[in-house]
C-alpha cells in the first residue's frame, strides 16, 4: 500500500503564533531537527514516537507534546496506520527560554483540559472572524503551559560557560544564510575543526550540518507561507539552489515547497473554515493543502551563491539531502 500524506500549513494573524500545521502520515519519519520556537502538538489519530534530549518518547492517548526550542528532535508513526496531527509553532512571547529545560524533563502532559482548549485553538485559528477568540483561547494556553512547568524551573541550574558547543551554535545562527566552512569556525572559535563536531554533536545530540538545514528550513517554511516562490526561497535560505531546496524540505517535512503552498499562488488572504478545507491564503488565511502519495533575505535575481563544501556540510554547498 502506498505512503498516505496529507498537509496543511498557514500563518494566521494572530500574535505569537509562528505557523499552524495539520498533517496525517502513515510512513514519513522525521530526521533529527531542531526549529527556533516551541512546538505543541496533538495526535488525533494513532501515535508518534520520538526522541527528545537522547531520551524516547511518545504521544500517548489524549496527551499535548510541548517541544522547546533549539533542543533536536526527531519523530515517526509509533503504529501501521500512522498519525494524524495539528501542531502550532509558537514564538518565545508565549514561552520564554527559562522553561525549555523543564519542558525536555516532561515534554508529554496528561491534561484533558489543556488538550480541549488547543483543539479549540485551532478551530479559532481556522475561522474567518475568530482572531479575538484565538487570542483568548491562546492567552489560556499559555498560562496553564506555564503553570505545568514552572514547578520545575528550581530543580534545574545553568553552567557558567557554555562552551565552545553553544558558541558554534551561535555563529552557525549569525551566519544562517551564507554559511561558513568549518575551517572557518574553527578559527574563529579558536578550536579545532574535529573538537568543534564532537563538542557541538555532544552537547545537542545533533550534527552541525544537521541542525544549519533545519534552521534554513524553519525559515523557508516562514517565507513559502508569506508567497515567496520557491526559487527565491532557497537563495534567500542558504541552499545551492531550488533542487537542493526540496530534497532537503521534503525529508524533513514530508512534502516538496511547491505542494506546500501551490493552492496559495495569487489568491487574496483570508481564514478557511473550521473544518480545515482548501485554504486560499497562506499568510493569515487558512491552510494550504496538499494531498497525494509519496515515500517516507535573497531573490531569484541574485542567483546561487557560490557555497563551499566541506567535510561536515556546515556549509550548503554539497548537494546531498539535509540530516546525510
Amino acid at each position: 500500500m502506498p505512503a498516505r500524506q496529507e498537509v496543511s500549513a498557514w500563518r494566521p494573524h494572530v500574535p505569537g503564533v509562528v505557523e499552524v500545521f495539520h498533517a496525517h502520515f502513515t510512513e514519513h519519519a522525521y530526521p533529527m531537527h531542531v526549529h527556533d520556537v516551541w512546538t505543541l502538538l496533538i495526535v488525533d489519530d494513532g501515535a508518534v514516537r520520538y526522541d527528545l534530549d537522547r531520551r524516547e518518547r511518545g504521544t500517548p492517548d489524549d496527551t499535548v507534546s510541548l517541544l522547546p526550542p533549539q533542543v533536536p528532535h526527531n519523530g515517526s508513526p509509533a503504529t501501521s496506520r500512522g498519525f494524524r496531527k495539528r501542531v502550532l509553532y509558537l514564538d518565545l512571547s508565549q514561552l520564554d527560554e527559562s522553561f525549555i529545560g523543564p519542558a525536555v524533563d516532561g515534554p508529554d502532559l496528561v491534561d484533558p483540559l489543556l488538550r480541549r482548549r488547543v483543539g479549540q485553538l485551532h478551530t479559532a485559528l481556522a475561522d474567518p472572524g475568530g482572531a479575538l477568540e484565538a487570542q483568548s483561547r491562546l492567552a489560556l494556553i499559555g498560562e496553564r503551559l506555564r503553570d505545568h512547568l514552572r514547578p520545575r524551573l528550581v530543580t534545574r541550574s545553568r553552567p557558567a560557560d557554555p562552551g565552545v558547543a553553544h558558541d558554534l551554535r551561535d555563529l552557525l545562527d549569525e551566519r544562517l544564510p551564507q554559511g561558513l566552512s568549518l575551517d572557518e569556525a574553527a578559527g574563529l572559535l579558536h578550536a579545532h575543526p574535529a573538537h568543534l563536531v564532537r563538542a557541538f554533536s555532544g552537547a545537542f545530540g545533533i550534527a552541525p550540518h544537521q541542525y544549519l538545514t533545519a534552521r534554513r528550513l524553519d525559515r523557508a517554511r516562514r517565507l513559502l507561507l508569506d508567497g515567496q516562490a520557491p526559487g527565491e526561497v532557497a537563495a534567500a535560505t542558504g541552499f545551492y539552489d531550488q533542487s537542493h531546496l526540496t530534497r532537503a524540505f521534503k525529508r524533513l517535512v514530508g512534502t516538496t515547497p511547491g505542494r506546500f503552498v501551490r493552492e496559495n499562488a495569487g489568491r487574496v488572504p483570508g481564514p478557511a473554515s473550521a473544518t480545515g478545507e482548501t485554504p486560499s491564503s497562506a499568510t493569515g488565511g487558512p491552510p494550504v493543502s496538499t494531498t497525494g502519495h509519496a515515500a517516507p533575505g535573497g531573490s531569484a535575481a541574485n542567483g546561487p551563491r557560490p557555497w563551499r563544501v566541506d567535510a561536515i556540510g556546515v556549509n550548503s554547498g554539497e548537494r546531498r539531502g539535509a540530516g546525510a
